[in-house]
């Protein structure tokens, strides 16, 4: 069988497994995912161990996502972007092919599970750091009328934003920065893109943020979000976790491996009422 595996350290946790495991009985494709730990100071040994085995791409979660993106020789531009790499495929001639599909897995699960279409809205993306630089471009690529980036600090999101300033240009979004003290106006989606929920943290936004029936979005799922969610819903917000991004994300880099797009929504049901 064709061998792939999510690399990082932990994975432990990691549901891609499962994930990839029924995307390949329901398109029929034959391969084997596993979980690979690699050495914090070892990921690039790791990767080549794997390949050296077999494999035929990977994965990348935390902390190895940077350092992934030095180890590809074609980078496609929402990777490039990103400066961050979720997605590896070797390739037969000794190259590696990166990509970063967690922006794409986000936009595909809000307009397709959440049913909200993200052209002409007001968008508040918290936070810049690697979750942020992963999903900005994609959102771009939505056409939002307006996307409001606000960090701790004013210069981490100035410089995430400039590296984007083209595209948004691009695509006539009016890309703006903010510090979480100075953030004003309301939004019609908001997303979490902070270690806040992780971490049991206050809500790192104000409330006067929402607009009336506004899609809050935490990319946390499972009991981390749960305090996140129950914060929006108390505000008159629509909840939605990190789930649907975490499925639609595994799709993506399914089809960029195999050139099969597998089935999301009725496998994001099942992972809902397995794993709650």
């Amino acid at each position: 069988m064709d061998q792939y595996c999510v690399m990082g350290n932990p994975v432990e946790h990691s549901k891609s497994p499962w994930i990839h495991a029924r995307f390949a009985e329901l398109t029929g494709q034959s391969l084997h995912y596993g979980k690979r730990l690699a050495p914090l100071d070892g990921f690039a040994a790791a990767v080549q161990a794997f390949r050296a085995e077999g494999g035929r791409g990977c994965n990348v979660t935390v902390p190895f996502k940077f350092e992934a993106a030095a180890l590809a020789s074609h980078t496609t531009e929402r990777a490039r972007l990103a400066q961050a790499v979720n997605t590896l495929r070797f390739e037969a001639d000794g190259g590696i092919q990166a990509d970063n599909t967690d922006g794409v897995g986000l936009v595909n699960d809000i307009t397709r599970h959440a049913g909200v279409d993200l052209a002409g809205c007001d968008l508040l993306l918290i936070g810049a750091g690697g979750a942020a630089a992963g999903v900005l471009g994609p959102l771009l690529g939505a056409r939002p009328r307006s996307l409001t980036l606000a960090n701790r600090t004013q210069e981490r999101a100035d410089v995430l934003a400039a590296r984007h300033a083209s595209l948004a240009l691009l695509q006539k979004t009016e890309l703006q920065t903010s510090t979480l003290q100075g953030l004003r106006g309301h939004f019609d989606v908001i997303i979490n893109a902070t270690a806040s929920s992780l971490n049991g943290a206050a809500i790192p936004v104000p409330a006067s943020v929402l607009k009336p029936g506004a899609l809050a979005v935490d990319m946390m799922y499972g009991p981390a979000a749960q305090g996140f969610m129950a914060w929006a819903r108390e505000h008159g917000a629509v909840p939605r976790d990190g789930l649907g991004m975490l499925v639609e994300q595994a799709a993506e880099a399914f089809l960029l491996w195999r050139g099969v797009r597998p089935p999301t929504a009725d496998l994001l049901a099942e992972m809902r009422a397995t794993f709650g």
